[in-house]
């Protein structure tokens, strides 16, 4: 394991539940100096386990056994306090300038994945337990972005993903349609984990809900609307999840 920086940040508590996801995050600010003031400083209210800066570097804010405050307002399979049940990594990044990402530098990356492996080692977090912030909070959040690689991390074992996936014949599902192919693509994502209700109307709730899906599996088209590609790996990854 590369060293390990220490900065406690005071925003913490206890936990209430034990750890079975891992939430990726990047930090929207110019340079990682200024995020770890914010992280670190108790008027902000907000604190991640770790951030790592753009050349690797690794710093711990707050200790795992204890309750970072890096989620907020967020849902994943029936856990409305996500923070309770996750560690929370911040990579250093700029975030979408004018609708576009810049790439996340190698060094980071292979820090990430250092840092990820051990933590899911340590804490038994499943392949599907590794999350992006607009996973748990799709509403809000659209951080760590489709700049990151979910598909190579998951090939370094952080992560799930679903290859060669058949793409079956299905009619698009969006905005305002509804009906019993809304409800069964609802009930899909909501047993994968996502926070939505299986109403049977896509509404602007499932249209975010697909928009995270798709930003994480799907990230060269991030529409809302459920396409046969997108529904058939939202049905494979599933099966795959639950296998």
């Amino acid at each position: 394991m590369r060293p390990i920086n220490s900065r406690p940040s005071p925003n913490f508590d206890s936990r209430q539940s034990t750890v079975s996801l891992l939430i990726l995050h990047y930090t929207n600010m110019p340079t990682a100096e200024q995020a770890l003031a914010r992280l670190c400083d108790a008027a902000s209210k907000v604190s991640a386990h770790y951030l790592i800066d753009q050349h690797g570097q690794i710093t711990q804010m707050v200790d795992e056994a204890a309750r970072a405050w890096h989620a907020g307002v967020a849902h994943w399979a029936g856990l409305d306090d996500v923070n309770s049940a996750s560690i929370g990594i911040e990579l250093d990044h700029a975030g979408h300038v004018d609708g576009q990402m810049a790439a996340y530098p190698s060094p980071q990356i292979s820090a990430l994945v250092d840092l990820s492996r051990d933590i899911i080692a340590r804490h038994h977090i499943a392949p599907a337990g590794v999350l992006g912030h607009s996973d748990v909070a799709p509403t809000r959040k659209i951080d760590p972005g489709e700049a990151l690689d979910w598909r190579w991390l998951a090939a370094q074992g952080v992560g799930l993903w679903a290859d060669d996936v058949r793409v079956e014949k299905v009619d698009t599902l969006a905005l305002n349609a509804e009906g019993p192919a809304v409800a069964a693509l609802q009930k899909t994502l909501a047993a994968y984990g996502y926070g939505v209700a299986p109403d049977g109307v896509y509404g602007p709730q499932t249209q975010a809900v697909v928009s995270a899906f798709q930003r994480h599996f799907r990230p060269q088209n991030i529409d809302g609307a459920a396409d046969a590609q997108t529904q058939s790996l939202i049905y494979a990854l599933c099966r795959l999840a639950k296998s």
